[in-house]
């Protein structure tokens, strides 16, 4: 099977297409035929440093495709069930190929609704957004929460996830991408190029980082008494606890997981028709370098995805 590979780290020139040996599933796997990957910013890391293997590895995690056999023991699947999801983070799932495994239970069926492009655009950024807002911060109706980068591949799916949840939903990014996020339902918007966003709004309930540094210490300055800081940027972020506690405030650092449940919410939510990803490129396998050179710009609005099989 065609898949794509690297021999040493580095930019995305290291990339290439690569014959490999098709895997197998194991007890309690499935064999996808993989129809589309998402890329995202983890990729990047990883293809450039070897991120937490220390070692060349396969890269991707986003799948969206067709079961093509399973492993002893999956009652939950079958062949020819179309199937998204995000297998086996943090540890490698290689699903920049035509054929990837992964355990039966971080897969859920893909919604009819949606295209595999679009479906695999969601894996990651998705359950990132769900697991801030809901399961980290446990936004409730009526909370004013601001994401940041919010037309950026987490922060659109944060917007729609929170507006779902009842917020009332700030973003910040540049001005051309205003209408954009206001499609998705967002209520207000800061050009970060031009306003100081802590000042620029009302204190909020809830926020949601995913891009580090200074923005950590300015965005708890942003929260009412008893809000909630979710960075996701970096582990160092989580130094921000120590800060924010003596202010009556809480901030967390927060990786994404594996998680079916939250996976099916996901699907539901775009099933009924309130989530949406944005297909910033599309692009074919062989193309990955491109893809990567695209995500490593951070100018993209919403998610990259590779097609594998149209």
């Amino acid at each position: 099977m065609r898949a794509i590979g690297q021999d040493e780290f580095g930019g995305p020139e290291v990339l290439r297409v690569v014959e490999a040996e098709r895997p197998v599933p194991g007890p309690a796997e499935v064999l996808v035929r993989v129809h589309a990957a998402g890329v995202n910013p983890t990729d990047s890391w990883h293809r450039a440093s070897g991120g937490l293997a220390g070692a060349v590895i396969r890269l991707g995690w986003d799948v969206s495709g067709v079961v093509e056999a399973v492993g002893l023991g999956v009652t939950t699947l079958a062949p020819g069930d179309e199937v998204f999801g995000m297998p086996r983070h943090p540890l490698p799932a290689g699903t920049y190929a035509e054929y990837v495994t992964s355990p039966a239970r971080h897969l859920v069926r893909k919604p009819a609704a949606l295209t595999h492009e679009q479906a695999a655009a969601l894996p990651l950024a998705g359950l990132t957004a769900w697991q801030a807002l809901v399961d980290t911060a446990g936004v409730r109706p009526g909370q004013r929460v601001l994401i940041h980068a919010a037309a950026g591949g987490v922060g659109h799916l944060a917007v729609q996830i929170a507006k779902a949840r009842g917020a009332h939903v700030i973003g910040t990014a540049r001005s051309a991408k205003h209408d954009f996020l206001r499609s998705l339902g967002a209520d207000e918007l800061v050009d970060y190029t031009e306003a100081e966003f802590e000042t620029a709004v009302e204190p909020v309930d809830v926020v949601v980082d995913a891009i580090g540094g200074a923005y950590g210490p300015r965005s708890l300055r942003a929260l009412r008494p008893g809000g909630i800081l979710v960075a996701l940027a970096s582990p160092a972020e989580a130094r921000l606890a120590d800060i924010a506690r003596p202010l009556g405030l809480r901030a967390a650092f927060m990786a994404v997981e594996a998680d079916q449940a939250g996976m099916r919410e996901i699907a539901a939510l775009a099933e009924a028709g309130m989530l949406r990803p944005e297909l910033d490129t599309v692009l074919p396998l062989a193309d990955a370098a491109k893809a990567h050179e695209l995500a490593d710009s951070r100018r993209t609005t919403g998610k990259i995805v590779l097609s594998v099989i149209a």
